[in-house]
């Protein structure tokens, strides 16, 4: 984890990068993966990349963008895509087509998974309805949450736009407001309003596109929230009642939402940039970091690399990847991958090798 000081010293050293190791970065951008091509990965977390594995009849199940996924507690992989005529795609873990649900969530990107009771639930949010609905698991809607606006905590002026919530033990509900006005909302678990955070121009605590949200129970005595800025190449550590207190600093990679399993970190990394090199779309990979919040490996992408402690600029190797919007863990430490904007294709499985 870095503080602001590391931020920023580490972005200046990413910018100057081309003036002081322009062969490092050019061998970035040329490095091919070595043997097989269809293994990706690095150390321990090496994959086998199925790209065919959710592959459906585009006329009777199309997709538009494959923006999340979970596993809920029957071993089904549940997807949601902004295509209307199929907003929930269910899976088992071969790939078949189990069922389809929904077709009222024209903007479909968040979906979490929320365990109550011994029963699942769903939180959809919308990005073109601007709203955050819960739901059962076969998709009875239940209650929608209440806009910011509606509370009178954000003017007329304000954007909401939704991206990702988050669940913690107690039951209360975090909203990333990631397209909108980049506040984390805070509800109880009767979706009654508790506190908002976050925004612009609050200096460590502020977000750029606060993408995702994650609760980290990797610590039982503390647990804290996990918050994407993905502007800033960042997730933000947060205590549950929304104070700032630490930064950890992914160079390069414009990151969607945490992910947790097990003592591991896994996030679906949208792009990557190398502004110096004029390439603004060397786009996804995977990144998966330990439990010391240190990157282990970057399937898709190059091999994380730290000088004196100070991780280095990642970006995508090879073109298996178009913007990785979310990953999905299975109990055998596979990943599903879902994409964003590529060209309407299906999820990818990494089986763990």
């Amino acid at each position: 984890m870095n503080n602001r000081r590391n931020f920023i010293k580490t972005s200046l050293l990413t910018t100057m990068a081309a003036a002081t190791t322009p062969s490092y970065a050019f061998s970035i951008l040329k490095s091919k993966p070595k043997g097989d091509d269809k293994i990706i990965g690095h150390g321990n977390f090496k994959y086998r990349a199925h790209p065919e594995w959710g592959v459906l009849d585009s006329v009777k199940t199309p997709v538009n963008n494959c923006h999340e996924m979970i596993m809920d507690s029957k071993g089904r992989l549940v997807m949601i895509t902004d295509e209307p005529k199929n907003n929930i795609i269910v899976y088992d873990k071969s790939g078949k087509l189990l069922t389809t649900w929904g077709t009222s969530f024209p903007g479909g990107h968040g979906l979490t998974l929320s365990k109550e009771g011994g029963e699942d639930f769903l939180f959809l949010c919308d990005t073109t309805l601007n709203t955050v609905t819960k739901t059962t698991i076969d998709g009875k809607v239940l209650f929608e949450l209440d806009t910011p606006k509606k509370l009178g905590i954000y003017t007329e002026a304000m954007v909401y736009k939704p991206t990702e919530t988050a669940v913690a033990p107690n039951g209360d509900i975090y909203v990333a407001d990631g397209y909108g006005s980049q506040f984390i909302i805070q509800y109880n678990q009767k979706g009654e309003f508790i506190r908002h955070f976050g925004g612009r121009g609050s200096k460590d605590a502020e977000f750029d596109t606060a993408h995702g949200v994650a609760v980290d129970l990797r610590d039982k005595s503390n647990p804290t929230l996990l918050i994407t800025s993905r502007g800033h190449n960042s997730f933000k550590r947060f205590t549950l009642d929304g104070k700032y207190i630490s930064t950890i600093f992914l160079p390069g990679a414009f990151v969607c939402r945490p992910v947790f399993d097990g003592e591991n970190i896994y996030a679906g990394v949208c792009w990557s940039r190398l502004r110096y090199l004029n390439q603004t779309d060397n786009s996804g990979f995977v990144t998966i970091l330990d439990k010391k919040d240190k990157i282990i490996s970057n399937p898709g992408g190059t091999a994380p690399r730290y000088i004196n402690g100070e991780l280095q600029l990642m970006v995508q190797d090879g073109s298996l990847f178009k913007h990785c919007h979310d990953v999905c863990i299975d109990e055998d430490k596979n990943i599903y991958v879902c994409q964003w904007n590529a060209g309407k294709t299906y999820p990818i499985k990494l089986e763990r090798v």
